[in-house]
């Protein structure tokens, strides 16, 4: 593994164990040539993920931007950065036993606001203003009375 400090290839292992959401491996390394010290996670993947853009443009999976996409909707909402983990690899698992390496990005955003919407609904409705493009502050508002159960009328 390179040391992201200096470049040298020679880096030593220190300490590996379980991550937070027991689908990776957690490695603490370091660099005998800058004394740099740095951690790397080893995931399983089972299988390299192309996503399919709506116009057409294919680009591999990301996982890194599908996770830094959900932590900004749930920027400062009160979930715990485990149950965030075990989201992102739950989304993942279930992206990779779709059965196709190729992946529409409609899918993978229908896919995330599902899960956000039984997580945190101010996470759901950050994601889905980006997800769904809104312009202005009725797109807002119509969003979120979506989300309301309609009033029950008195008997």
């Amino acid at each position: 593994m390179r040391c992201p400090f200096c470049g040298n290839t020679d880096t030593q292992v220190k300490d590996s164990r379980p991550a937070e959401d027991h689908g990776a491996i957690r490695r603490r390394r370091f660099c005998p040539a800058c004394g740099g010290r740095f951690t790397t996670y080893e995931r399983v993947q089972l299988r390299d993920l192309v996503v399919v853009k709506t116009n057409g443009r294919r680009e591999a999976f990301d996982r890194e931007k599908l996770e830094r996409s959900i932590r900004i909707a749930m920027q400062k909402r009160p979930i715990e950065h485990e149950r965030i983990d075990q989201m992102i690899s739950g989304i993942v698992r279930r992206l990779e036993s779709q059965g196709d390496t190729d992946i529409p990005s409609k899918m993978i955003g229908e896919i995330v606001m599902e899960t956000l919407a039984r997580i945190d609904t101010v996470a759901y409705v950050r994601f889905a203003s980006v997800y769904k493009n809104f312009q202005e502050a009725d797109d807002f508002d119509k969003f979120v009375s979506e989300l309301r159960p309609e009033p029950k009328e008195p008997e």
